[in-house]
């Protein structure tokens, strides 16, 4: 079943609307007072805790016993780190980290 242009167009359009209401939605509803105590410890602890859990995935698989012993894993990291560190911009670092890795698993 094929959809119509106003189909396609209404869909897109309510689309765009919900995404933009749950956008703004924080913004108003915390606009004239102070977040509760909850978001703020989501807003601190939250971010290091998926990192936490995204590195222990990265590494999961990883053999260390093997050759090459996890070193493209471990050089990918060190570089994500540092340009972290260096730039401030996760974007880059991810990036960074990713080609990178992606370069050492042709490589090694």
């Amino acid at each position: 079943m094929a959809l119509t242009l106003n189909q396609i167009l209404i869909a897109t359009i309510i689309s765009a609307a919900v995404i933009f209401a749950t956008r703004a939605f924080p913004f108003v509803l915390f606009s004239k007072k102070d977040p509760p105590q909850i978001i703020r410890f989501i807003e601190k602890y939250i971010p290091p805790m998926v990192m936490a859990v995204l590195l222990v995935y990265c590494f999961k698989d990883v053999n260390f016993t093997a050759k090459p012993f996890g070193l493209s894993e471990i050089l990918a990291l060190y570089v994500t780190v540092m340009l972290h560190l260096w730039k401030s911009n996760s974007m880059i670092s991810i990036f960074g980290g990713t080609i990178v890795y992606m370069v050492l698993i042709r490589l090694i």
